[in-house]
């Protein structure tokens, strides 16, 4: 992509691989609520989207229960939980090599604003990016909210030269809204192979960490 001025990270299966913490203190909710059991692969899919969301999708609650579900989630989450991650190899490199091309880095992510401070700090990546995004304590935010918001702050008035990165249908469809370019990675939770990419508008697609600046650069 020629003339980019930012790069916009998803964080869950983009950034860090976040899947223990995240799978830990939803069996937690599962296990307190007396909850049917799910299978790894639907545990899975919690990672990523809004916590209500996922709770009304999988479980059929109504938005009240969600709610109440997902403030469970959060509550034990935030007390350890949120730690369990781990950088994916090689990221931190990308981000290096595209700060020394000139390209502004952000992180937009579904997380609650104070989770995605806690974490990314610990990780470091507060001290790699320009801008960390998350979402608002309601959960009402957009992930094109979330990716404009990125821009908004970091002062990118040509989207044009704006590009998402993630590994879910949620950063496609917040990329495609806002018209901006987007790069898929298969490397995390969503996306298994390009064929899932190619089902969205995007200017590339990355198996790996080191893959994602051939696409910018």
């Amino acid at each position: 992509m020629r003339n980019c001025e930012l790069v916009i990270f998803d964080l869950d299966g983009t950034l860090l691989d976040t899947s223990e913490g995240i799978k830990k203190s939803v069996g937690y909710v599962i296990d307190s609520l007396n909850l049917p059991k799910i299978t790894d692969d639907v545990l899975r899919t919690f990672i990523g989207p809004p916590m209500q969301r996922s709770f009304e999708r999988v479980f059929g609650m109504n938005s009240d229960d969600a709610m109440k579900a997902a403030d469970m989630f959060r509550d034990r989450y935030k007390d350890g939980d949120v730690l369990l991650a781990r950088p994916y190899d090689g990221i931190f490199e990308t981000i290096e090599e595209l700060e020394r091309a000139g390209i502004k880095t952000a992180v937009a992510t579904y997380k609650r604003q104070d989770y995605a401070d806690i974490i990314l700090e610990h990780f470091g990546f507060d001290r790699a990016v320009d801008a960390i995004c998350g979402s608002d304590f309601e959960g009402k935010l957009s992930k094109k909210d979330i990716i404009k918001n990125a821009i908004d702050v970091l002062g990118v008035s040509d989207i044009s030269r704006a590009v998402m990165v993630g590994d879910s249908d949620n950063d496609a469809q917040g990329a495609a809204e806002l018209g901006i370019a987007f790069i898929g990675v298969t490397y995390g939770f969503g996306f298994a192979g390009k064929a899932d990419v190619d089902a969205f508008p995007n200017i590339g697609c990355a198996s790996s960490c080191k893959e994602i600046t051939g696409c910018v650069i």
